[in-house]
């Protein structure tokens, strides 16, 4: 048995996830370096595809790999976003010095938040957080200190930082964000945490009878998911310098994160990347046919769902057993037992 076993090894790194760390580094200089090569055009693009990967990978831990499956998290974009009138406009806050506060003010709203919505299960947890995200833009909407239902422009917070920085660190900053937010969920899916977060998704009453603290884990997925989705308001402030409850707090931020975890593959790390480059693929090449864009993006879901309900990523893992951020161990056969093999 020993002898038998002594040919076998575990494994959790592949040769595609060592090419995928290189790949991944190469992107990250690339995109620190883009304010001196690239366009405007280009840099702002990039800098909305690291945000809007950010808020994929942010739902995708709450509903994909914790089970919380819900449709307002609208609610941290929008809280994160007018945190930027109230730290940067009122009081005065360095604008990018601001971006994580926002994303803790987002964290400190979740908590009361989570002691209500938590309370519900299933599709009522769902329907609860969107009524909450909903009140967050009626407050807001009637607050004539923040613009009331019409909005307000945040160009002063910026006035001062020359264009050319202004771009640079909002890519930047993006960039943060959004590979950040995947190395995060990579790592943590790695620890006990992860194994404890997957096994609460899979069945609560075996986790508890394991000895997993459901409670905790649920707290903890869903103020991190808050707190990302903060950040990314913020940011998004940054790029659109006004702001009005109905955009910053809309449920096309939701909606966007559907769909690009669910074209991608719901529960991977690398889904939420494939579902944002079908995403920006499909609004670039749409672009102009008004309604029909939407059209196209909701007949794209129901395809995927209907033909690969693992999402893209995950046919085409399941296909060739090819994964860049592997999260669960490997059996691996060993020299000795590949020759007498052969």
């Amino acid at each position: 048995m020993s002898q038998s076993t002594a040919r076998y090894s575990v494994e959790r790194a592949t040769r595609a996830s060592r090419v995928g760390a290189v790949v991944l580094l190469v992107i990250v200089a690339a995109i620190v370096a883009m304010p001196w090569w690239a366009g405007r055009a280009d840099i702002r693009t990039v800098t909305e595809f690291l945000y809007i990967l950010a808020l994929a990978q942010m739902w995708n831990l709450l509903a994909g790999y914790g089970g919380l499956l819900s449709v307002g998290q609208q609610a941290y974009v929008g809280l994160g976003a007018y945190s930027i009138v109230v730290l940067s406009l009122k009081l005065g806050l360095n604008v990018f010095l601001a971006v994580p506060l926002a994303g803790l003010v987002a964290a400190l709203v979740a908590v009361p938040t989570a002691a209500i919505v938590f309370r519900l299960r299933g599709a009522y947890f769902a329907v609860g957080t969107w009524v909450v995200a909903e009140i967050y833009q009626l407050f807001v909407a009637n607050t004539a200190s923040l613009g009331g239902g019409s909005g307000l422009s945040i160009t002063n917070a910026v006035r001062g930082i020359p264009a050319f920085w202004r771009e640079a660190l909002t890519l930047w900053f993006a960039a943060a964000i959004g590979i950040g937010a995947l190395v995060l969920v990579y790592l943590l899916l790695r620890s006990r945490f992860g194994l404890a977060l997957t096994a609460v998704r899979d069945s609560e009453p075996a986790s508890e009878s394991l000895g997993v603290n459901v409670r905790d884990i649920k707290w903890v997925v869903y103020l991190a998911s808050a707190f990302g989705c903060g950040l990314v308001g913020a940011l998004i402030a940054i790029t659109k310098l006004r702001l009005s409850p109905d955009a910053a707090f809309s449920m096309d931020w939701s909606v966007i994160m559907f769909f690009v975890v669910v074209i991608g593959g719901i529960g991977t790390i690398e889904g939420p990347i494939v579902g944002a480059l079908v995403y920006f693929a499909l609004r670039e090449f749409l672009d102009g046919f008004g309604s029909w864009y939407l059209i196209v993006l909701g007949l794209a879901a129901i395809l995927v769902m209907l033909t690969s309900p693992k999402g893209l990523w995950g046919w085409f893992a399941a296909k060739y057993d090819i994964r860049f951020f592997p999260v669960q161990r490997r059996l691996v056969l060993g020299d000795e037992a590949k020759e007498s093999a052969s």
